[in-house]
Protein backbone atom coordinates (compact mmCIF):
# COMPACT_ATOMS: atom_id res chain seq x y z
CA UNK A 1 0.00 0.00 0.00
CA UNK A 2 2.99 2.37 0.72
CA UNK A 3 4.53 1.48 -2.16
CA UNK A 4 1.27 2.36 -4.30
CA UNK A 5 1.23 5.70 -2.63
CA UNK A 6 4.18 6.65 -3.13
CA UNK A 7 3.20 6.18 -7.15
CA UNK A 8 -0.16 8.88 -6.22
CA UNK A 9 -2.64 6.20 -6.15
CA UNK A 10 -4.13 6.70 -3.17
CA UNK A 11 -7.33 5.52 -3.95
CA UNK A 12 -6.09 1.80 -4.61
CA UNK A 13 -3.53 2.18 -1.83
CA UNK A 14 -6.74 2.67 0.40
CA UNK A 15 -8.59 -0.09 -0.37
CA UNK A 16 -5.80 -2.32 -0.52
CA UNK A 17 -5.59 -1.65 3.24
CA UNK A 18 -9.44 -1.73 4.09
CA UNK A 19 -9.92 -5.57 1.74
CA UNK A 20 -6.78 -6.80 3.66
CA UNK A 21 -7.79 -8.38 6.58
CA UNK A 22 -5.99 -6.18 8.98
CA UNK A 23 -7.49 -4.78 12.18
CA UNK A 24 -7.77 -1.34 10.69
CA UNK A 25 -8.88 0.39 13.98
CA UNK A 26 -4.87 -0.70 14.76
CA UNK A 27 -2.73 2.49 15.54
CA UNK A 28 -0.35 1.45 12.67
CA UNK A 29 -3.26 1.17 10.16
CA UNK A 30 -5.14 3.75 11.42
CA UNK A 31 -1.73 6.30 10.73
CA UNK A 32 -1.23 4.96 6.87
CA UNK A 33 -5.01 5.97 6.18
CA UNK A 34 -4.15 9.05 7.38
CA UNK A 35 -0.88 9.71 5.81
CA UNK A 36 -2.61 8.62 2.38
CA UNK A 37 -5.84 10.76 2.94
CA UNK A 38 -3.79 14.05 3.96
CA UNK A 39 -0.78 13.22 0.91
CA UNK A 40 -4.03 12.67 -1.35
CA UNK A 41 -5.98 15.66 -0.07
CA UNK A 42 -2.66 17.96 -0.87
CA UNK A 43 -2.49 16.69 -4.50
CA UNK A 44 -3.39 19.67 -7.29
CA UNK A 45 -4.62 18.94 -11.33
CA UNK A 46 -1.60 19.38 -13.65
CA UNK A 47 -1.89 21.39 -16.60
CA UNK A 48 -2.73 19.15 -19.26
CA UNK A 49 -1.72 21.58 -21.67
CA UNK A 50 2.16 21.71 -20.82
CA UNK A 51 2.86 18.18 -20.91
CA UNK A 52 6.55 17.02 -22.64
CA UNK A 53 7.10 13.89 -24.29
CA UNK A 54 10.92 12.98 -24.49
CA UNK A 55 12.34 10.06 -26.71
CA UNK A 56 14.79 8.22 -27.60
CA UNK A 57 16.26 5.22 -29.85
CA UNK A 58 17.67 1.73 -28.83
CA UNK A 59 20.07 2.49 -26.28
CA UNK A 60 23.83 2.10 -27.00
CA UNK A 61 25.77 0.14 -24.23
CA UNK A 62 29.00 -0.01 -25.36
CA UNK A 63 30.43 3.29 -26.82
CA UNK A 64 33.69 1.45 -27.94
CA UNK A 65 31.70 -0.42 -30.47
CA UNK A 66 29.15 1.97 -31.12
CA UNK A 67 31.52 4.79 -32.08
CA UNK A 68 34.32 2.29 -33.46
CA UNK A 69 34.53 4.28 -37.22
CA UNK A 70 32.47 2.35 -39.31
CA UNK A 71 29.17 3.05 -41.80
CA UNK A 72 26.95 3.33 -38.66
CA UNK A 73 28.81 4.96 -36.40
CA UNK A 74 27.71 8.25 -37.51
CA UNK A 75 24.23 7.45 -37.58
CA UNK A 76 24.42 5.75 -34.01
CA UNK A 77 25.82 9.32 -32.41
CA UNK A 78 23.83 11.59 -33.99
CA UNK A 79 20.04 10.09 -33.33
CA UNK A 80 20.90 7.42 -30.07
CA UNK A 81 21.77 7.84 -26.90
CA UNK A 82 24.38 6.35 -24.48
CA UNK A 83 23.70 4.41 -21.42
CA UNK A 84 25.22 6.53 -19.08
CA UNK A 85 23.83 9.76 -20.64
CA UNK A 86 20.26 7.92 -20.59
CA UNK A 87 20.61 7.48 -16.64
CA UNK A 88 22.16 11.02 -15.47
CA UNK A 89 18.51 12.30 -17.66
CA UNK A 90 16.61 10.21 -15.73
CA UNK A 91 18.48 11.17 -12.23
CA UNK A 92 18.42 14.68 -13.40
CA UNK A 93 14.45 14.75 -14.26
CA UNK A 94 13.70 12.90 -11.25
CA UNK A 95 15.52 15.82 -9.26
CA UNK A 96 13.51 18.55 -10.71
CA UNK A 97 10.26 17.03 -9.71
CA UNK A 98 9.32 14.86 -13.27
CA UNK A 99 7.32 12.06 -12.96
CA UNK A 100 6.01 9.85 -15.78
CA UNK A 101 2.56 9.68 -17.07
CA UNK A 102 0.75 7.17 -19.72
CA UNK A 103 -0.40 9.44 -23.09
CA UNK A 104 -4.02 7.77 -22.21
CA UNK A 105 -3.73 10.15 -19.00
CA UNK A 106 -3.64 13.46 -20.98
CA UNK A 107 -6.82 12.72 -22.86
CA UNK A 108 -9.16 9.95 -23.49
CA UNK A 109 -12.20 8.76 -26.13
CA UNK A 110 -15.72 8.93 -24.28
CA UNK A 111 -18.89 7.98 -25.21
CA UNK A 112 -21.78 10.06 -24.27
CA UNK A 113 -25.15 8.39 -23.49
CA UNK A 114 -25.95 8.70 -27.46
CA UNK A 115 -23.34 6.65 -28.52
CA UNK A 116 -21.36 9.01 -29.61
CA UNK A 117 -17.69 9.51 -28.96
CA UNK A 118 -15.25 12.23 -28.18
CA UNK A 119 -12.27 13.06 -26.89
CA UNK A 120 -11.55 14.59 -23.04
CA UNK A 121 -9.62 15.80 -21.41
CA UNK A 122 -7.96 13.77 -18.62
CA UNK A 123 -6.90 14.63 -14.81
CA UNK A 124 -3.81 13.93 -13.38
CA UNK A 125 -3.10 14.80 -9.65
CA UNK A 126 0.21 15.18 -8.24
CA UNK A 127 1.80 17.26 -5.34
CA UNK A 128 2.39 20.95 -6.12
CA UNK A 129 5.76 20.99 -8.18
CA UNK A 130 5.41 17.59 -9.93
CA UNK A 131 5.46 18.11 -13.24
CA UNK A 132 4.16 14.90 -15.53
CA UNK A 133 5.89 14.14 -18.87
CA UNK A 134 5.67 11.31 -21.57
CA UNK A 135 8.41 9.02 -22.62
CA UNK A 136 9.14 6.46 -25.66
CA UNK A 137 11.23 4.90 -27.72
CA UNK A 138 11.37 4.22 -31.45
CA UNK A 139 12.47 1.52 -33.90
CA UNK A 140 12.56 -1.16 -30.68
CA UNK A 141 13.10 -3.87 -33.41
CA UNK A 142 16.91 -4.96 -32.71
CA UNK A 143 17.82 -4.75 -36.32
CA UNK A 144 20.77 -7.21 -37.69
CA UNK A 145 22.92 -3.97 -38.91
CA UNK A 146 23.11 -3.31 -34.92
CA UNK A 147 24.94 -6.64 -34.55
CA UNK A 148 28.22 -6.44 -33.06
CA UNK A 149 28.15 -2.76 -32.78
CA UNK A 150 27.00 -2.47 -28.39
CA UNK A 151 23.52 -3.01 -28.32
CA UNK A 152 21.24 -5.24 -27.03
CA UNK A 153 20.08 -7.76 -29.18
CA UNK A 154 15.96 -8.42 -28.05
CA UNK A 155 13.38 -7.92 -25.78
CA UNK A 156 12.58 -11.51 -23.31
CA UNK A 157 10.66 -12.02 -20.18
CA UNK A 158 13.10 -12.20 -17.07
CA UNK A 159 12.97 -15.03 -14.91
CA UNK A 160 10.91 -12.28 -12.35
CA UNK A 161 8.18 -12.22 -15.42
CA UNK A 162 8.98 -8.67 -16.25
CA UNK A 163 10.16 -7.64 -19.66
CA UNK A 164 14.46 -7.45 -19.68
CA UNK A 165 16.77 -7.83 -23.03
CA UNK A 166 19.48 -10.04 -23.95
CA UNK A 167 23.09 -9.26 -25.49
CA UNK A 168 25.62 -10.98 -27.17
CA UNK A 169 28.85 -10.70 -25.46
CA UNK A 170 31.93 -10.36 -26.81
CA UNK A 171 32.88 -14.34 -26.90
CA UNK A 172 29.22 -15.44 -28.38
CA UNK A 173 27.56 -16.26 -25.11
CA UNK A 174 24.25 -14.21 -24.58
CA UNK A 175 23.77 -12.50 -21.28
CA UNK A 176 19.92 -11.59 -20.07
CA UNK A 177 19.58 -7.90 -18.40
CA UNK A 178 19.34 -4.49 -18.07
CA UNK A 179 20.95 -3.57 -21.50
CA UNK A 180 18.05 -0.92 -22.89
CA UNK A 181 15.54 1.35 -22.18
CA UNK A 182 12.85 -0.69 -20.94
CA UNK A 183 14.65 -2.83 -18.14
CA UNK A 184 16.60 0.54 -17.29
CA UNK A 185 13.81 2.26 -16.65
CA UNK A 186 12.04 -0.45 -15.16
CA UNK A 187 14.81 -1.10 -12.81
CA UNK A 188 14.87 3.14 -11.96
CA UNK A 189 11.06 2.97 -11.14
CA UNK A 190 11.50 0.60 -8.40
CA UNK A 191 14.36 2.22 -6.46
CA UNK A 192 12.16 5.29 -7.31
CA UNK A 193 8.01 4.37 -7.18
CA UNK A 194 7.55 7.90 -7.32
CA UNK A 195 8.45 8.69 -10.81
CA UNK A 196 5.64 6.85 -12.25
CA UNK A 197 2.08 8.00 -11.98
CA UNK A 198 0.14 4.98 -11.26
CA UNK A 199 2.46 2.45 -12.28
CA UNK A 200 3.18 4.12 -15.89
CA UNK A 201 5.73 3.22 -18.29
CA UNK A 202 7.17 4.73 -21.70
CA UNK A 203 5.55 3.96 -25.23
CA UNK A 204 7.40 0.91 -26.99
CA UNK A 205 6.61 1.74 -30.58
CA UNK A 206 7.73 -1.31 -33.40
CA UNK A 207 8.11 -0.40 -37.32
CA UNK A 208 8.03 -4.18 -39.45
CA UNK A 209 11.07 -4.29 -41.77
CA UNK A 210 12.33 -7.11 -39.13
CA UNK A 211 10.79 -9.06 -36.09
CA UNK A 212 9.34 -7.18 -33.11
CA UNK A 213 11.11 -7.04 -30.06
CA UNK A 214 13.95 -8.88 -31.83
CA UNK A 215 12.66 -12.34 -33.11
CA UNK A 216 13.44 -11.19 -36.69
CA UNK A 217 11.04 -13.91 -37.98
CA UNK A 218 8.17 -12.96 -36.31
CA UNK A 219 6.88 -10.21 -38.77
CA UNK A 220 8.43 -10.90 -41.91
CA UNK A 221 10.21 -14.17 -43.87
CA UNK A 222 7.16 -16.60 -43.43
CA UNK A 223 9.88 -19.40 -45.38
CA UNK A 224 11.85 -19.32 -42.01
CA UNK A 225 12.13 -22.56 -40.24
CA UNK A 226 11.09 -20.81 -37.13
CA UNK A 227 8.46 -18.38 -38.39
CA UNK A 228 5.79 -19.27 -36.26
CA UNK A 229 7.85 -19.69 -33.12
CA UNK A 230 9.69 -16.50 -33.51
CA UNK A 231 5.90 -14.88 -34.03
CA UNK A 232 4.07 -16.84 -30.56
CA UNK A 233 8.03 -15.43 -28.43
CA UNK A 234 7.15 -11.58 -30.33
CA UNK A 235 3.51 -11.91 -29.13
CA UNK A 236 4.41 -12.86 -25.54
CA UNK A 237 6.62 -10.33 -25.30
CA UNK A 238 4.88 -7.91 -26.64
CA UNK A 239 2.14 -9.21 -23.69
CA UNK A 240 4.82 -8.70 -21.12
CA UNK A 241 5.28 -5.18 -22.01
CA UNK A 242 1.24 -4.40 -21.83
CA UNK A 243 0.92 -6.42 -18.52
CA UNK A 244 3.93 -4.48 -17.06
CA UNK A 245 2.37 -0.98 -17.82
CA UNK A 246 4.16 -0.36 -21.09
CA UNK A 247 1.96 1.66 -24.13
CA UNK A 248 2.98 -0.44 -27.50
CA UNK A 249 2.74 1.96 -30.70
CA UNK A 250 3.15 1.72 -34.19
CA UNK A 251 6.28 3.72 -36.12
CA UNK A 252 4.82 2.28 -39.26
CA UNK A 253 5.33 -0.79 -41.39
CA UNK A 254 8.33 0.15 -43.38
CA UNK A 255 9.63 3.71 -41.12
CA UNK A 256 7.91 5.36 -44.49
CA UNK A 257 7.79 9.71 -44.30
CA UNK A 258 3.94 9.75 -44.25
CA UNK A 259 4.56 13.78 -45.08
CA UNK A 260 6.12 13.04 -48.08
CA UNK A 261 4.29 9.54 -49.12
CA UNK A 262 1.15 9.38 -51.25
CA UNK A 263 -2.20 8.22 -50.19
CA UNK A 264 -2.39 4.89 -51.72
CA UNK A 265 1.69 4.27 -50.53
CA UNK A 266 0.31 5.40 -46.42
CA UNK A 267 -2.53 2.95 -46.89
CA UNK A 268 -0.52 -0.34 -47.91
CA UNK A 269 2.37 0.75 -45.47
CA UNK A 270 -0.60 0.64 -42.50
CA UNK A 271 -2.08 -2.56 -44.20
CA UNK A 272 0.76 -4.14 -43.64
CA UNK A 273 1.62 -2.66 -39.92
CA UNK A 274 -1.49 -4.24 -39.32
CA UNK A 275 -1.39 -7.23 -40.65
CA UNK A 276 1.73 -8.89 -39.76
CA UNK A 277 2.73 -6.47 -36.66
CA UNK A 278 -0.79 -5.75 -35.24
CA UNK A 279 -1.72 -9.25 -35.51
CA UNK A 280 1.18 -10.19 -32.99
CA UNK A 281 0.95 -7.12 -30.18
CA UNK A 282 -2.84 -6.53 -30.01
CA UNK A 283 -4.86 -3.39 -30.96
CA UNK A 284 -2.94 -0.14 -31.11
CA UNK A 285 -4.16 3.32 -30.58
CA UNK A 286 -0.96 5.39 -30.89
CA UNK A 287 1.44 6.15 -33.82
CA UNK A 288 4.84 7.72 -33.27
CA UNK A 289 4.89 9.02 -37.20
CA UNK A 290 8.66 8.07 -38.08
CA UNK A 291 11.25 11.15 -39.01
CA UNK A 292 8.82 12.74 -36.32
CA UNK A 293 6.67 13.68 -40.24
CA UNK A 294 3.56 14.37 -39.34
CA UNK A 295 0.49 14.12 -41.73
CA UNK A 296 -0.55 17.74 -41.38
CA UNK A 297 0.28 20.99 -40.54
CA UNK A 298 -0.29 22.56 -36.63
CA UNK A 299 -4.03 22.98 -37.53
CA UNK A 300 -6.04 20.48 -36.00
CA UNK A 301 -7.00 16.97 -38.02
CA UNK A 302 -10.25 17.16 -40.01
CA UNK A 303 -11.87 14.09 -42.29
CA UNK A 304 -10.68 16.07 -45.55
CA UNK A 305 -6.93 15.26 -44.59
CA UNK A 306 -7.38 11.94 -45.77
CA UNK A 307 -4.21 10.23 -44.50
CA UNK A 308 -5.83 11.35 -41.09
CA UNK A 309 -8.96 9.53 -42.07
CA UNK A 310 -7.51 6.60 -43.22
CA UNK A 311 -5.56 6.04 -39.45
CA UNK A 312 -8.23 7.07 -37.69
CA UNK A 313 -10.28 4.68 -39.39
CA UNK A 314 -7.84 1.64 -38.10
CA UNK A 315 -8.36 2.69 -34.58
CA UNK A 316 -5.40 5.59 -34.05
CA UNK A 317 -6.07 8.24 -31.87
CA UNK A 318 -3.06 9.17 -30.32
CA UNK A 319 -0.73 11.45 -32.86
CA UNK A 320 3.13 12.22 -31.92
CA UNK A 321 5.22 14.13 -34.21
CA UNK A 322 8.90 15.69 -33.41
CA UNK A 323 8.85 18.86 -32.20
CA UNK A 324 11.67 20.87 -30.43
CA UNK A 325 8.98 22.95 -28.40
CA UNK A 326 8.83 22.35 -24.37
CA UNK A 327 5.30 21.03 -24.87
CA UNK A 328 2.94 20.87 -27.78
CA UNK A 329 -0.45 19.34 -26.87
CA UNK A 330 -3.24 19.57 -29.22
CA UNK A 331 -6.64 18.28 -28.15
CA UNK A 332 -8.69 17.70 -30.59
CA UNK A 333 -12.69 16.28 -30.43
CA UNK A 334 -11.43 12.57 -32.09
CA UNK A 335 -8.18 12.53 -31.36
CA UNK A 336 -4.51 13.77 -29.15
CA UNK A 337 -1.33 15.01 -31.05
CA UNK A 338 1.58 15.52 -29.27
CA UNK A 339 5.03 16.99 -30.19
CA UNK A 340 7.85 14.80 -29.07
CA UNK A 341 11.38 16.20 -27.92
CA UNK A 342 14.81 13.65 -29.11
CA UNK A 343 16.85 13.61 -26.52
CA UNK A 344 19.89 12.13 -28.54
CA UNK A 345 23.92 13.20 -29.52
CA UNK A 346 22.66 15.62 -32.27
CA UNK A 347 20.13 17.77 -30.02
CA UNK A 348 22.97 17.61 -26.79
CA UNK A 349 26.09 18.25 -28.90
CA UNK A 350 23.99 21.12 -30.64
CA UNK A 351 22.90 22.42 -27.32
CA UNK A 352 26.50 22.32 -25.65
CA UNK A 353 27.12 26.33 -24.47
CA UNK A 354 30.45 25.99 -25.92
CA UNK A 355 29.16 25.05 -29.23
CA UNK A 356 25.61 27.88 -29.44
CA UNK A 357 25.39 29.31 -26.33
CA UNK A 358 22.09 30.77 -28.16
CA UNK A 359 20.29 27.76 -28.42
CA UNK A 360 18.54 26.11 -25.42
CA UNK A 361 16.13 23.40 -26.00
CA UNK A 362 16.88 20.69 -22.99
CA UNK A 363 18.07 22.72 -19.73
CA UNK A 364 14.22 22.71 -18.86
CA UNK A 365 14.87 19.04 -18.60
CA UNK A 366 18.76 18.60 -17.45
CA UNK A 367 21.97 20.44 -17.62
CA UNK A 368 23.26 18.96 -21.20
CA UNK A 369 27.27 20.08 -20.13
CA UNK A 370 26.75 17.51 -17.18
CA UNK A 371 24.84 14.84 -19.08
CA UNK A 372 26.67 14.70 -22.96
CA UNK A 373 28.94 11.62 -22.99
CA UNK A 374 32.55 12.60 -23.89
CA UNK A 375 32.75 9.57 -25.36
CA UNK A 376 31.17 10.55 -28.38
CA UNK A 377 33.35 11.51 -31.49
CA UNK A 378 32.60 15.07 -32.19
CA UNK A 379 31.31 17.10 -33.94
CA UNK A 380 28.33 14.97 -33.67
CA UNK A 381 26.81 14.47 -37.49
CA UNK A 382 23.46 16.24 -38.42
CA UNK A 383 20.67 13.67 -38.64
Amino acid sequence: ADRLAMGYDYDKAIDLVNSSGLDVTEARVQEALGRYEAEKAALVPADMNKITHVFFHTLIMDTSKAFDGDKDSGGYNSVMTTKDEFMKMLQAMYDRGYVLVRIHDIAYEETDGNGSKRFVKGKIMLPEGKQPFVMSQDDVCYYPYMDGDGFASRIVIGEDGKPTCEMVMDDGTVSTGSYDLVPLLEDFIQEHPDFSYKGARAIIAFTGYEGILGYRTASSYSDSPTYEADREQAARGAQCLKDNGWELASHSWGHINMSKRDLDTVKLDTDKWESRVESLIGETDIILYPFGADVGDWHAYTRENEKFAYLYDKGFRYFCNVDSNPAWVQLGTSCLRQGRRNLDGFRMYYDLPENNPEKDHLSDLFDVSAVFDRERPTPVPPM
